[in-house]
């Protein structure tokens, strides 16, 4: 398969990454949000076939000390086909040279990062905006 990779948010159609974030399924989020979340992050990847928005990450980062990959999505008719790992690479090749990356992964995802050389952190610790939600999905408990 030939895609066409972007790394710039120039010509993105912000509903179509909304809609393939409901699609991926990562949750909804507004087309506004997406543009300014992508706008004040460092790095961003944008794959399309004939087009059509099909994959997607970027990479929040400061520039020496810290990169945070986030946002990894493809859309389920193109999963399983070396897309998502494809971005995560480029977005840790991008990041060379910060002293660390960190990425935050959905329970049940942990395996497929592992492949890409990251490792489970044990000091990690997170406040969501709706922690009885982070709760019952898994990402935060309360030990």
């Amino acid at each position: 398969m030939n895609f066409e990779w972007l790394y710039s948010q120039d010509e993105i159609d912000w509903k179509a990454l909304s809609n393939l974030y409901k699609l991926a399924p990562l949750g909804n989020k507004k087309p506004e949000d997406l543009e300014k979340a992508f706008s004040n992050s460092m790095f961003k990847c944008f794959v399309f076939d004939n087009r059509k928005l099909i994959g997607v990450g970027r990479g929040l980062a400061d520039g020496i000390d810290c990169s945070y990959i986030c946002d990894v999505a493809v859309l389920p008719d193109y999963q399983g086909v070396g897309i998502g790992e494809s971005i995560v690479s480029n977005l840790v090749e991008l990041s060379k040279g910060h002293k660390k990356i960190i990425l935050y992964a959905y329970p049940g995802k942990e395996n497929f990062y592992r492949k890409l050389g990251f490792k489970r952190m044990s000091t990690a610790m997170a406040i969501f905006e709706n922690q009885n939600q982070a709760l019952e999905l898994g990402l935060v408990n309360e030990t």
